[in-house]
């Protein structure tokens, strides 16, 4: 697991309780994202930071800051264009430069969803200095900590984007090593979808041939607090000896969940960022071409 830095407080997980941001809160090295978001109701997640906020977070939106428009293929949330959020991340006050990188907290309400997405795009771009609050919004909320409905300002920041492409695998790279020794692929969605007696988005059910099922949903308890490391290493014991695990959900964002969940417990997985919703857009193609 990478240790991350800063100056006076030892940051030694991806994941950091409330109490240790609140005691960090007015860290000029320190920013907030808030990553709520409802995939039913896209607006819900900037109306619930409007009405109350962790104090200095700044809203970053699934639809409009962590993904770039939907395609033909390419998945409902493919990634963004890395110039595009790295203009949003430099007008929040966030630096990637120089000596003092600024360590980011992402949170959300919905046990690290879209927390974890930003906390896995923001290690794509090449920024390691990101955590997930542990417990969320609801968690700040319930340990009596303050709460803001202000738009926090800040002094620009210049955040250079460096894409990491060992990160992610294409559809391609999933079909050519899927089904080699070596090679675990893991379907992040809950069991019903994995199995296909449930597809509630895309427009056709099941998963991808081979994959092995491990729901997001596992990585937490039901507070939306993360389980132990220990359980975190037995919950992936069995593809530990792999020398690759390529990991995918249905649209590369809970996803990022089981990549947290990875790292955790010391290992590395790499996203299919298009997922099951890129992977059927071509399978509707191909039952279209037979028509």
């Amino acid at each position: 697991m990478q240790t991350l830095w800063m100056e006076g407080a030892g940051v030694d997980s991806p994941v950091v309780s409330v109490a240790w941001l609140a005691e960090h809160l007015n860290d000029p090295q320190v920013a907030i994202a808030d990553c709520r978001f409802s995939l039913m109701q896209p607006e819900l997640g900037r109306q619930q930071y409007e009405a109350g906020h962790i104090p200095g977070a700044h809203y970053f939106d699934l639809n409009q800051d962590l993904s770039s428009p939907v395609q033909r293929h390419g998945g409902r949330h493919p990634l963004p264009d890395p110039e595009a959020i790295a203009a949003k991340l430099s007008a929040c006050g966030i630096t990637s430069e120089g000596p003092s990188p600024t360590l980011i907290v992402a949170y959300d309400d919905s046990r690290f969803a879209f927390a974890a997405r930003f906390w896995w795009l923001l290690r794509y771009l090449g920024h390691a200095q990101v955590v997930v609050l542990d417990g969320g919004f609801q968690a700040w909320q319930d340990a009596g900590y303050p709460v803001s409905t202000e738009r926090p300002s800040a002094q620009p920041g210049v955040f250079v984007p460096r894409p990491r492409a060992e990160m992610l695998v294409s559809k391609q790279e999933v079909e050519a090593r899927k089904d080699q020794p070596g090679v675990v692929l893991v379907d992040s969605r809950e069991g019903d979808r994995y199995r296909g007696e449930r597809e509630p988005i895309d427009p056709i059910a099941g998963h991808i041939p081979g994959a092995v099922n491990y729901p997001w949903q596992a990585v937490s308890d039901a507070q939306g607090c993360v389980l132990p490391v220990e359980e975190q290493r037995r919950r992936w014991a069995e593809v530990q000896p792999a020398q690759e695990i390529q990991v995918y959900c249905g649209s590369g964002v809970t996803a990022c969940v089981n990549l947290l969940s990875l790292e955790l417990a010391g290992l590395t997985g790499k996203l299919y960022a298009g997922s099951w919703s890129d992977w059927c857009s071509y399978l509707v193609l191909d039952a279209a071409a037979e028509e």
